[in-house]
Order: C-alpha cells, then sequence, then structure tokens
C-alpha cells in the first residue's frame, strides 16, 4: 500500500563519477529545498500556538496551567514517536514521507482552528489535536537530516545542516509575527485565524514538495555521496550493510556510550531552549507587561538569533574539520550572558536583544549535537538515532521545561520544592536554566574527548 515511500533501485546512471560530480549541486538543491520549506512550514504550523497563548487565556479562559498540560502532552507524543517513527521510516523515501506528515499535519491544525470558533472550546479535543500534530511533525527534523546526510559527505555536511536547520528559526520566528497578522486581517482578531489560515498554506506545501527532488543521488542512478566525492565510505557505513536494522540499531545506539551522553545532554539543552522560547511571549505580558504583538517579537528575535547561530556554528564545525562537541562546549560558555540580560532586562530593547544572544548561542548544542551524533552512527540509523535524541530531549527536557516551569510560574500553584529550596514566580525559573547550563558544558566536554580520539585514530588509519 505505501510502496511508494519505500527507497526503490533503479538503473545505474551512464554519467560518470565526474559528471555526476559536476550535476551535483544542482539535483542535490531540489530535495534541500524541499527539507528547508518542510521545515520551515512545520514550524508555521507548530510555533503559533507559542504566540496564540495570550489570547488563549483572554478570549477562550484557558489558563497557564491548561496550556502547560497541552505542551507536555504534544512533547510526550513527539518523543515517543521520535524514536518509534525514526525506527520505522530508516532505510525508506524520507523526503516524500516528509510531505506526507506535513499534509496530515496540517489537518490537524486546521481542525483545531475550527474548534476555536466555538463559543465553549472542549480542553479534551484540543489535546488530542495538538499531540496528533506532534505524532505528524515528530520525525521532521530526523527525516531532513537523512535526506541531508545521503546527499553530502563528513566534510560539507555540517554546514548544509546548518543551513537547513536555521530553516525551523525562520518559519519559527515568522510564526508568531504570521499567525497574529492573519488573525487580524481575516479574522477580526480572533485567535482560530492564528491557526485555520497557517493551516491551509501549510497543506499546500506539502502537495507540491511531494513531486520535488530525489532522496538520495541512487535514485538517479548515481554512485553513493562519498563515491562520487572520491572520499572514503566510513566504516560503519561499511559494516552497515550487511546488517540487519536491529543488528544496527544494537551496536550503534543501545550499547554506544557517546550518543547515551548526547541524548542526555539534549535533555538540558531543550529545558534552556523550550523554556525561554515557549514562555517568553508569556513571561513579557505577565512580568513585564508587554503588548501582544511586543511578546510575538520575543519569538522573532529568539529566532532570528538561533537563525544566526545555525549558519555560523555548522560552518565553524566543518572549518575545524569535524569537531561540533568541542564547537558546542564553548557556544554553551556564553550562554550565561544571554540569560543574565534576559532575567534582568526591563525594556524592550534589552530583552530581545538577550532574547537573540540566547537564541545564537543555545543553537550551538542545538545543532551541533545532531552532527556530532552523524559521526557515530551509519547512514542507515541517522533518523532513529537522531529519533532517540529527540525523544530524550521531548519527553524529559521538554516536558519539564513545559511542566516544571509552568508550576514555578504559575501564580495560582505552589510552586516547586527544589534542594529545600521553594522555587516560585518568573524569577526563580532562571535558576534551573543556570543548572541546566553547567551540565551541558560537562556532558558535551566529555563528547568532546571522544569525538578528537576517533578522528586521530582516522588519521592514523589513513
Amino acid at each position: 500500500m505505501f510502496d511508494f515511500l519505500k527507497n526503490v533501485p533503479v538503473p545505474k546512471s551512464a554519467l560518470t563519477i565526474s559528471e555526476q560530480r559536476k550535476r551535483w549541486f544542482k539535483e542535490f538543491m531540489k530535495p534541500f529545498f524541499v527539507v528547508v520549506m518542510i521545515y520551515i512550514t512545520m514550524y508555521l504550523i507548530r510555533n503559533n500556538f507559542k504566540a496564540a497563548q495570550p489570547l488563549l487565556k483572554s478570549q477562550l479562559g484557558f489558563t497557564t496551567t491548561d496550556l502547560g498540560y497541552i505542551g507536555f502532552t504534544f512533547s510526550i507524543v513527539y518523543g515517543f514517536g521520535k524514536f518509534i517513527l525514526g525506527y520505522i521510516v530508516d532505510g525508506k523515501n524520507t523526503k516524500k514521507i516528509l510531505s506526507v506528515l506535513l499534509f496530515l499535519s496540517s489537518l490537524t491544525v486546521l481542525c483545531m482552528g475550527f474548534l476555536f470558533t466555538m463559543n465553549h472550546v472542549p480542553l479534551g479535543w484540543i489535546v488530542v489535536l495538538w499531540s496528533l500534530n506532534g505524532l505528524f511533525q515528530c520525525v521532521g527534523g530526523p527525516s531532513c537530516a537523512s535526506v541531508i546526510t545521503q546527499w553530502t559527505t563528513k566534510k560539507n555536511r555540517g554546514r548544509y545542516i546548518g543551513l537547513w536547520n536555521a530553516s525551523h528559526n525562520i518559519g519559527g520566528g515568522l510564526a508568531g509575527i504570521f499567525a497574529i497578522w492573519c488573525a487580524q486581517t481575516f479574522f477580526k482578531g480572533s485567535v482560530a485565524g492564528m491557526f485555520i489560515l497557517p493551516a491551509i498554506v501549510a497543506s499546500v506545501i506539502a502537495v507540491l514538495t511531494f513531486f520535488i527532488g530525489k532522496n538520495r543521488p541512487e535514485d538517479l542512478g548515481w554512485a553513493s555521496s562519498e563515491e562520487i566525492f572520491e572520499e572514503p565510505v566510513e566504516e560503519a557505513n561499511q559494516e552497515a550493510e550487511d546488517m540487519t536494522k536491529w543488528q544496527i540499531f544494537k551496536k550503534y545506539l543501545l550499547t554506544n556510550p557517546w550518543i547515551w551522553l548526547l541524548c542526555v545532554s539534549n535533555v538540558f539543552v531543550y529545558i534552556v531552549r523550550i523554556g525561554i522560547d515557549n514562555w517568553a511571549p508569556l513571561y513579557v505580558t505577565e512580568h513585564l507587561n508587554f503588548s501582544n504583538e511586543a511578546a510575538a517579537n520575543t519569538i522573532f528575535y529568539f529566532e532570528m538569533g538561533a537563525l544566526v547561530g545555525c549558519l555560523a556554528w555548522g560552518y565553524i564545525s566543518d572549518f575545524l574539520k569535524g569537531r561540533p562537541a568541542l564547537v558546542a562546549t564553548v557556544s554553551s560558555f556564553l550562554l550565561p550572558i544571554g540569560i543574565i540580560g534576559y532575567q534582568f532586562g526591563t525594556t524592550e530593547l534589552i530583552i530581545n536583544g538577550s532574547l537573540f544572544m540566547l537564541g545564537m548561542m543555545i543553537f550551538g548544542p542545538q545543532l551541533l549535537i545532531n552532527i556530532s551524533m552523524l559521526g557515530f552512527v551509519p547512514k542507515k540509523a541517522t533518523v532513529v538515532a537522531g529519533g532517540l535524541l529527540g525523544a530524550f530531549a521531548y519527553l524529559f527536557g521538554d516536558s519539564m521545561a513545559k511542566i516544571l516551569l509552568a508550576k514555578i510560574s504559575d501564580p495560582t500553584q505552589a510552586g516547586v520544592k527544589l534542594f529545600n529550596t521553594v522555587l516560585h514566580g518568573w524569577g526563580d525559573t532562571f535558576i534551573i536554566f543556570y543548572i541546566a547550563v553547567v551540565i551541558i558544558i560537562v556532558l558535551l566536554g566529555t563528547v568532546a574527548f571522544a569525538e578528537e580520539k576517533q578522528i586521530r585514530q582516522a588519521k592514523i588509519k589513513v
């Protein structure tokens, strides 16, 4: 039934390796355009919920805790889905799978938009639909990375994954502005407009991108990316050719200590990233009395900083010849500067400037953890490995950032007891950020040593 989503063998092309190399960039840009557009669009129908939170409270009567639980269920489904669906889709045509998932995601968000037009909105249905949106989007990131990995080599992978990763910062940054504009222009300011029109746009893009580009060079009858660029095929990729999916999973993930360290570090990266990104609009409206428009702009500045970070960190990693964990450790050392500005700032200029810096610095480890992971697993395990990283990030990091920080910041709750200290109020949420940063630095610094050892061993073999 779903044979069209499989990688189908294609007759070998008559083109020489030299000719394939000349045409590589043109052909690669087609699937690269697709993964960028799809990831931008996924965030248009995902970050719109964050921007809609003040209106969901004022227009429909949701509480901060309600919003936290809606986000929590999204994180749980998204996290489990990343691992389970990642295992299922590995080895399949991930480019086409992305378009199908985006279309399904758009349908769930469209249904939510229509529910928000009702006088009494059933919270249960919103939880179910937002969870389904999490299910359909969960393998979006790993699948995009898989497409890029199939087309690139270790020497040029960082820059392209960095460029692609910036796409969700574009989508995330524009999501709030676009959603507010849709509501004000076509729905008289109703929060329903922040979901209906973005969902329609997403469905159109899903259909169009399904027919553009190929999943990998082999789908054109070409050689692999390593053969095209005359680079040695990594030992892990050679071994994986004769292994089953379970054998690959067991050897390169389950018993790989570096993958587990990256998973745990990703948890704390997400506590910082989601803890700031998800709650910034509500923080500035409730704690600093910013307007709804100014609150939506916080997402834009954070995501634009992240965009710059993604572009820069990927190139820096390539410049240092494949040392993403080291670069991620350095960027993590700079995070407290932005956190201090965000914590003590009182004006839009200081807050937005701090958010820009935080976006830039947190997307060092956010991006580079995933690139580092690619150096420890074969291509056949990239989606499930990325799914495992994402599962940890969302099941533990993202959910903690939403539920834990919601209980700390919500004035109607009693706060959270940590080390015999009760944390309560927006100001106390920053203690969690500082603890997370210290743990990130320690864990990624450890992986950086393993990465360096791997690089030096590879040089000796050459």
